[in-house]
C-alpha cells in the first residue's frame, strides 16, 4: 500500500468526458462493488451516467481486450479495468496481475486512450475486502485517477 498517494486533481469539464468501464464478473460481489464506487465517484464529478459505458467480462485475463477494444473505438476519453484476483494453491493470480498490467499500459500506449489499471492482486478475500467493500475505497481511486488522465487526454489530443 503506498503511503503518499497523491490529492486527486479537480477536473473542472467533467460532464464533457466520456468513461468505458470493464469489469470482470468472477469475484463479482468483490468487483461490483469497485464498479458502484467508481460509478459514484464519476457521477459526483459531474459525469452523466450515459457517458459511462460498463462491459462484463469472464475473468480478469480478458478485461485487457475489451479495453483495447473500448479504447480503440475513439467514444471514451479513458477506460478503467477492474478486477480481482486472489491468490489461491499457486501464484497463478500474481502470473495474470503481471500479464493483465503489461496489457493495460499497451492499451494506454497503442490507442492513446488512457486505460486505468483497477485490477487488485491480493493474497487473502480479507485484503480484497478491504479494498473493495472497506476501508480502502480502490474504487473511487481508479476513478480519480482516471478523471484526471481523461481531462489530460482531452487536452493533449
Amino acid at each position: 500500500m503506498s503511503l503518499d498517494a497523491p490529492k486527486p486533481v479537480s477536473v473542472t469539464d467533467a460532464a464533457s468526458l466520456r468513461f468505458g468501464i470493464v469489469a470482470a464478473r468472477f469475484n463479482a460481489a468483490l468487483v461490483d462493488a469497485l464498479v458502484d464506487r467508481a460509478s459514484a465517484t464519476l457521477a459526483a464529478a459531474g459525469v452523466p451516467a450515459e457517458a459511462i459505458e460498463v462491459v462484463r467480462v469472464p475473468g480478469s485475463h480478458e478485461v485487457p481486450w475489451a479495453a483495447q477494444r473500448l479504447a480503440a473505438t475513439g467514444r471514451f476519453h479513458a477506460v478503467i479495468a477492474l478486477g480481482v484476483l486472489i491468490a489461491g494453491d499457486t501464484n497463478h493470480h500474481e502470473m495474470v496481475g503481471d500479464a493483465v498490467a503489461h496489457a493495460l499500459m499497451r492499451v494506454s500506449l497503442d490507442t492513446g486512450v488512457p486505460a486505468i489499471n483497477g485490477v487488485i492482486v491480493v493474497n487473502t478475500r480479507e485484503q480484497a475486502e478491504k479494498r473493495t467493500t472497506g476501508a480502502y475505497d480502490r474504487g473511487a481511486e481508479f476513478a480519480a485517477a482516471a478523471l484526471e488522465m481523461a481531462s489530460l487526454h482531452k487536452i493533449l489530443s
